[in-house]
């Protein structure tokens, strides 16, 4: 499954751990211009969209939340922690047992 996240300047360590839980590959929006972000569409290939909110403005949260949720694409929203990432996923997909999630 190929993912989408939208938010933060860096995620290599959060790009590291959607490959560890399964992801296939990894695209990367830094939504540091919103208009730029909100012009665009989501991926067809995407399969999972992953908003950190602590780099997102309101706008931009919804815009993407309406288009995955147009098209059934699951939602992650978290903050940019890796840890926090990685819960969140494991929450929305299940993973908890299989991955040994916390706080699920």
């Amino acid at each position: 499954m190929h993912v989408l996240v939208v938010g933060a300047d860096e995620i290599r360590p959060i790009k590291s751990v959607l490959k560890d839980l399964g992801a296939s590959g990894v695209t990367h929006w830094d939504a540091r211009n919103e208009n730029r972000v909100n012009r665009k569409s989501i991926p067809n290939d995407t399969g999972c969209v992953v908003l950190l909110t602590s780099f997102l403005n309101h706008n931009t949260m919804k815009k993407i939340k309406t288009d995955a949720k147009k098209r059934g694409i699951p939602l992650v929203c978290a903050k940019r922690s890796v840890s926090c990432v990685y819960n969140e996923y494991c929450k929305v997909f299940g993973l908890a047992e299989k991955m040994g999630c916390k706080g699920s």
